[in-house]
């Protein structure tokens, strides 16, 4: 018990020392702060130097008595050693008073890896902060990955939802909110307090395979960057598309009001007064009304909306299934329920 609260002074004496430390803790601290009656919040880990500079500054928070944190890391088992991985990164955390908590993933993941993965984790990350009572689940994600955000769903024809990238807050699972305080910090920043943290972090293979889009991402935007790209340019580019988006959403909300009704089991959509609406807005109804009826985070491919859309306006279907629900048209109303 001692070694633990000599190593958490060790953090402290660090943070107050290091101005590049109290600057990302400064941040976290605001980042909760700015969310009224937090009184816990769920941290997740991975290994890797963003999470591990998250969880240290955490550690600090905590130790101060301020909130309740939990520490978690999700293991796929995907690969070899993940699981002497997993407990390498809990005796990291031991030996600064942190409890780690790793949850197993039992399910098989042999295509789309990276995406199914995601939504597996998030699943799990969120039910595990249900168990736990807390609305808040914490991650590392950075502006270097904020900006390879915006370049993966460019190629993939998104639009303005998708291209303003990641918010700070976002609402997903079981009414978890998934906070991101560090979208306005490089990764060096993150990896200099992981370091002067923990003295290591663990790298996953995954980040340098090219068989996975994100791994070609970053090495066209080295390409980008040795020709002059400046990425400060594309992170204003993303926050001036954030704030349209922000404009579109506020409109959004009152068209929802005015033609969807949630029941218990159902959600109805108004017809007639949805085919007056803009095609972003019909879109982004579709999205909202399948997300929050089949409870996921990530809402189903542009393409695929769009086409059921334009089927149903056409009168050429009846019923179909998307995302997870069972769309049913019945007169001038379309029906929307769980599919199983």
């Amino acid at each position: 018990m001692k070694r633990k609260s000599s190593n958490v002074q060790k953090l402290k004496n660090l943070f107050l020392k290091d101005k590049k430390v109290l600057n990302l803790y400064s941040k976290l601290e605001k980042a909760i702060s700015r969310n009224k009656a937090v009184k816990s919040f769920v941290v997740a880990v991975s290994g890797g130097s963003d999470s591990m500079a998250l969880a240290g500054l955490s550690i600090i928070l905590m130790s101060k008595k301020k909130y309740k944190v939990f520490f978690v890391l999700v293991d796929h088992g995907i690969r070899k050693n993940s699981n002497k991985e997993a407990n390498q990164v809990k005796k990291l955390l031991q030996k600064s008073g942190a409890k780690l908590e790793i949850l197993k993933n039992k399910k098989k993941i042999i295509k789309n890896i990276q995406s199914n993965a995601r939504e597996v984790r998030y699943d799990l990350l969120s039910k595990f902060c249900k168990r736990k009572k807390a609305k808040y689940l914490i991650t590392g994600h950075h502006e270097d990955d904020q900006i390879e955000t915006f370049f993966i769903r460019l190629s993939r024809g998104s639009g303005v939802e998708g291209l303003s990238s990641m918010s700070e807050k976002t609402k997903i699972k079981y009414g978890v909110s998934l906070l991101r305080p560090f979208l306005n910090t490089g990764k060096k920043e993150l990896y200099y307090v992981a370091r002067k943290t923990f003295g290591k972090t663990f790298k996953d293979p995954s980040n340098t395979n090219r068989k996975f889009l994100r791994t070609k991402i970053r090495e066209l935007k080295k390409i980008l960057e040795a020709k002059g790209m400046d990425s400060q340019r594309i992170i204003h580019s993303i926050r001036n598309i954030s704030l349209t988006k922000d404009a579109i959403n506020f409109y959004l909300a009152k068209s929802m009001k005015k033609l969807v009704k949630f029941k218990k089991n159902e959600t109805v959509l108004n017809l007639i007064d949805f085919k007056k609406e803009p095609e972003e807005i019909k879109f982004r109804i579709i999205n909202n009304i399948v997300k929050r009826r089949a409870n996921t985070y990530y809402p189903p491919r542009s393409y695929k909306v769009v086409n059921l859309i334009n089927r149903f306006e056409s009168k050429k279907l009846k019923k179909c299934t998307l995302g997870g629900c069972l769309f049913e048209k019945r007169k001038n109303l379309l029906h929307v329920s769980r599919e199983f």
